[in-house]
């Protein structure tokens, strides 16, 4: 092509800086404003966001101005409404940048899980080791003890309910009369159930044996209800076919007068030793002794006085 005019031309043909020219400043060419400076130039430009290539991209606004000269005006694109963000916003608030950082939630869940299995494994293996313990025999003694009753004799008082040691009245079966001595209920004021007691103790020869089971061997206090016609008395006593050494005191505690038996009620005690299981206690009047007594009542007490 040459300076000047040569004619008309096709679209296609047509010089894009043909403003730029007097001639086609003539045919009314204007500098590039989305198209071609030609009248019914063929149009390129395409509409923002018509075209996407992989995410939406923003066009930035064509500034007008002289050719080579810098527009003052000039501000960039991110700078102007509806231009390209600088970065990526986050979605759910705080943080920044475009990437997401590590899930410390689901790290601090997943710690927690593997801490609790390790408990777990830990205390099934310390159930374990205690049922094996069981098994090779670490377990509850079964034999009784003062809180459980052992196992009763026909002919003997046994330990009570809640572990109490036994108790009887004078008259008890498991209590044998010989001698001499017999049941009696003249004298009023014993505790005996009927007001019953064992008199007839006063000769030679006449005793009382209580046959008793105790849970377990060792020191025992027995106690007796007893009663005297005001005046001192004393007995023989025996453990187990064994005399003990001093004889079972039985004064008159109770200060009755002379001769009065109901004012004459009273206790006394001793310190015994007994085997686990059957035991006897004998009150007799042997040679020596001032038996003037009646009984009344039998116990016993865990250790001495």
């Amino acid at each position: 092509m040459t300076p000047g005019d040569n004619g008309a031309s096709k679209p296609e043909e047509d010089d894009p800086f043909g403003y730029l020219y007097a001639d086609g400043q003539a045919r009314g060419a204007q500098p590039p404003s989305g198209g071609y400076g030609y009248p019914n130039a063929v149009n390129r430009v395409r509409a923002v966001g018509e075209r996407q290539y992989g995410q939406p991209q923003q066009t930035a606004p064509q500034q007008q101005g002289a050719y080579g000269q810098t527009n003052a005006h000039y501000q960039a694109p991110e700078t102007m409404p509806g231009g390209a963000p600088t970065s990526r916003q986050s979605t759910h608030g705080g943080g920044g940048g475009g990437r997401r950082g590590p899930n410390t939630k689901g790290l601090l869940i997943g710690a927690i899980a593997v801490v609790a299995a390790v408990v777990i494994g830990i205390g099934i293996a310390m159930l374990n080791g205690n049922s094996d313990d069981d098994k090779n025999g670490n377990q509850a003694d079964a034999s009784p003890t003062q809180s459980q009753a052992a196992t009763p004799s026909p002919k003997a008082t046994s330990t009570g309910e809640a572990g109490e040691l036994p108790k009887a009245d004078a008259v008890d079966d498991a209590v044998q009369l010989a001698g001499g001595a017999a049941p009696a209920s003249d004298v009023k004021g014993a505790k005996s159930a009927g007001g019953s007691y064992v008199g007839g103790l006063n000769q030679v020869g006449a005793s009382v044996t209580w046959t008793v089971d105790v849970p377990k061997p060792g020191k025992y206090t027995l106690n007796v209800n007893y009663g005297v016609p005001g005046k001192d008395a004393n007995t023989t006593l025996t453990v187990n076919g064994t005399s003990q050494n001093r004889p079972l005191n039985m004064s008159n505690f109770a200060h009755a007068p002379e001769g009065d038996w109901e004012r004459g009620w009273t206790h006394t005690w001793a310190n015994l030793q007994l085997q686990k299981g059957s035991n006897t206690i004998s009150i007799s009047c042997g040679s020596g002794n001032q038996c003037d007594v009646n009984l009344d009542q039998f116990w016993l007490e865990k250790g001495w006085r």
